[in-house]
């Protein structure tokens, strides 16, 4: 197919440039026998496209009959050669579109434990790019043409739809998925969304992002599995580095944390950094009663202590006192029992 449409494209040049030497011929022809060269183009014009309007000048001349003969003969059989080609490209194009839409919906409906990305935006497409670079099987949903164009040329399976309609959820195999992630950036967009979703697919797991913390409780309730707040994860982030400059080191030092974060997602696990809060469950305890209060659901692994400037690795007996950072490996999704450990406690 794609020999077909370069070899319609190659035609439809051929057409043009036809067209304009008959044109120039014409047109320098007229000039010769001493006409002005709008008289010329205005006769060129008027003998290619057939139109039929009275002669600029009469044509009282052998050599300007020869002319006339072989730009209607040249100009009209390059015209008709140009009009073929040209519905040739347009057809083709689009015979070209169709079938390349459906291959990839022959694709989508052949995925089986795929990831589902709703919405192209920021974060979308960055979650995009990681999937592929793991190498994972995904298939984006996105209802604005820009964006939607943007993933088809970066060779992501994608569907140009709302994500909020059940049936497109269906259309990308949602019955056969493993995971979908909603990132669109319309909270009650992305709540349909999961509701949708969950009641299609009972199993599957769901990661939904949210741009207010209050929407958290909503998406959860919905049938998400884990929420995700952009904004509140970057305010973290930012106030560790500010607050514990060595934890932040350790984990932040992007190449090293990107490799680690691969391992530790391989095996299911993850590292958090969260702050004893004044009154918050684990503070005043030691690492070992934290561990075992949390049921060994996380490991602390380093702790900062306040002002230290220092992350150091803890004894079973190191107590926890309000300010220290505290460095946790755990299985991934518990972040919700984290936060109650470093919440004050109500």
């Amino acid at each position: 197919m794609k020999w077909l449409a370069h070899s319609a494209a190659r035609h439809l040049i051929l057409g043009v440039v036809f067209v304009l030497l008959v044109s120039c011929f014409g047109i320098l022809g007229y000039m010769h026998n001493g006409w002005s060269f709008g008289d010329s183009l205005f006769m060129v014009v008027l003998t290619v496209y057939t139109v039929g309007y009275q002669e600029v000048h009469p044509l009282d001349t052998v050599e300007l009959r020869a002319i006339t003969i072989a730009v209607i003969v040249l100009g009209c059989t390059g015209i008709i050669y140009l009009t073929g080609a040209l519905v040739q490209f347009l057809t083709l194009t689009q015979i070209q579109k169709m079938l390349g839409l459906t291959r990839m919906h022959k694709q989508i409906e052949d995925l089986r434990d795929h990831i589902i990305i709703c919405g192209f935006g920021r974060t979308g497409s960055m979650l995009a790019k990681e999937l592929q670079t793991a190498k994972a099987k995904f298939v984006v949903i996105e209802p604005e043409l820009n964006r939607f164009t943007e993933a088809r040329e970066l060779g992501y399976l994608c569907i140009h739809a709302d994500a909020a309609e059940e049936s497109v959820l269906k259309q990308a195999g949602i019955e056969r998925a493993h995971a979908l992630a909603t990132v669109v950036s319309s909270d009650p967009v992305n709540v349909f969304i999961t509701l949708s979703a969950r009641s299609l697919n009972g199993a599957i797991q769901i990661i939904a992002r949210g741009e207010e913390p209050s929407t958290e409780k909503k998406l959860l309730q919905a049938g998400a599995n884990s929420v995700v707040l952009p904004a509140h994860i970057g305010a973290e982030q930012i106030a560790s580095m500010i607050l514990f400059p060595s934890i932040a080191g350790v984990i932040q030092s992007a190449e090293r944390r990107r490799q680690m974060d691969l391992d530790l997602r391989t095996l299911g696990l993850e590292i958090e950094v969260v702050v004893a809060a004044e009154g918050s469950l684990f503070t005043g305890l030691t690492v070992e009663e934290i561990e075992r209060k949390a049921e060994r659901s996380f490991f602390v692994i380093a702790v900062e202590q306040a002002g230290s400037g220092r992350a150091e690795r803890p004894l079973p007996g190191t107590r926890i006192a309000a300010g220290d950072g505290v460095t946790i490996l755990g299985r991934s999704g518990r972040a919700n029992i984290l936060n109650k450990f470093a919440e004050a406690a109500r």
